[in-house]
């Protein structure tokens, strides 16, 4: 049986959009990285999700460094929740590169789950050593979130403001959050893509149905590609569907590393 790489992981803060303090975790490889990459978590979770957790561990383990963050209001990090927007978290994403360049090494890839999907789609027009952009389960327009407010959008767009609440924790969001993702060019960005992209999705997702997947495979331009998620939930419960996506996620992103890394810098070992 191989021997796991060893691999770090610390906790990191960095300014984020209006200035707010934002609290990250970058895991990373003991010995020298590969390529180093920015997660995006879904809506209202945290860098500490299961899925997030596993996925940066495991890429860590393969070579990639990899920094997840808490957005505004979230988890760790300052700020409020109900004063943040997508418009804002996709600049907390431009922080993130920003912070790891002056550290470690400007991300070459970016990696999105649910809406943090359409976060890194809108974000790699910004992030200029964006290479790859994985997304996992995401929504083709984040105006798709919406649902997810039920009866609420109506009491937001009338009184200014309402709290959902969501998998059993009250979240406040204002008029301002419904009129962002509602003039989001989100088809636009996906069209203009300049990084090779992954799409990643469940068959069985009931969350972000899987037309989405299509919708953004459709509209992005080439070179891209479809991965199905087979038998997994929308937040990837299961270790061995969060193992897959790192695994594969891993072997796809090799090609578009810089020549530097040289080749095979990442390595896929089978998952202990």
């Amino acid at each position: 049986m191989p021997t796991r790489p060893e691999t770090t992981s610390n906790t990191v803060t960095f300014t984020g959009s209006d200035g707010i303090l934002l609290s990250g975790r970058l895991d990373r490889p003991a010995g020298r990285c590969a390529a180093t990459a920015v997660f995006a978590h879904c809506f209202t979770c945290g860098k500490d999700i299961v899925a997030a957790a596993r996925i940066a561990r495991a890429l860590a383990a393969r070579g990639v460094a990899v920094l997840r963050f808490d957005f505004a209001g979230l988890g760790d990090s300052g700020g409020e929740f109900a004063g943040s927007d997508f418009s804002s978290e996709v600049d907390d994403l431009r922080h993130a590169a920003d912070h790891l360049r002056e550290t470690i090494g400007a991300p070459s890839i970016l990696i999105g789950h649910s809406l943090g999907g359409a976060a890194v789609l809108a974000a790699a027009h910004r992030i200029p050593e964006a290479r790859a952009v994985v997304t996992i389960g995401a929504p083709a327009d984040p105006a798709h979130i919406e649902h997810l407010l039920g009866p609420a959008r109506d009491r937001i767009a009338a009184e200014g403001s309402a709290t959902v609440s969501i998998a059993g924790r009250p979240f406040t969001f204002r008029r301002s959050f419904l009129d962002d993702i509602r003039t989001q060019r989100q088809r636009e960005r996906i069209a203009t893509l300049r990084c090779a992209l992954l799409v990643m999705h469940s068959p069985r997702d009931e969350v972000v149905e899987l037309r989405n997947a299509r919708q953004i495979y459709d509209a992005a331009p080439h070179p891209k590609s479809f991965i199905s998620l087979d038998g997994a939930d929308h937040m990837l419960t299961d270790r061995a569907h969060a193992v897959y996506v790192a695994d594969v996620l891993t072997a796809w992103v090799g090609r578009y590393l810089e020549p530097s890394a040289g080749p095979g810098a990442v390595a896929v070992e089978p998952a202990t």
